[in-house]
């Protein structure tokens, strides 16, 4: 997979996003695409442009409200294949150590 995206939907509402958030999420499901959510947004990774683009308007569209909030941001690697694992992998490397702080 060469292409890697950090994909943030939410509602612009004071209450919990998270149900809002969760339908988002639960839209990537019809999709090629391989993902993983964390606190600020989700990483998806697809062999296709089209395919990834596909699956974010798709998360957009499943968000319910007057106003969405939609950032993505597209890491597109045409020269090698590189997994969003690999990226994390190699800073780690870098590190010497896993790039999180122990609780």
């Amino acid at each position: 997979m060469t292409v890697i995206a950090l994909l943030s939907v939410a509602p612009v509402i004071e209450d919990s996003m998270a149900s809002e958030v969760a339908k988002a999420v639960d839209a990537l499901e019809e999709y090629n695409v391989t993902y993983e959510t964390n606190p600020m947004g989700t990483v998806i990774e697809a062999d296709e442009i089209g395919e990834l683009f596909a699956a974010a308007q798709a998360a957009h569209e499943a968000v319910d409200g007057d106003r969405v909030s939609t950032v993505l941001k597209i890491d597109d690697k045409r020269g090698r294949e590189q997994s969003a694992d690999q990226k994390v992998d190699a800073v780690e490397a870098a590190l010497g150590r896993p790039a999180h702080s122990d609780e």
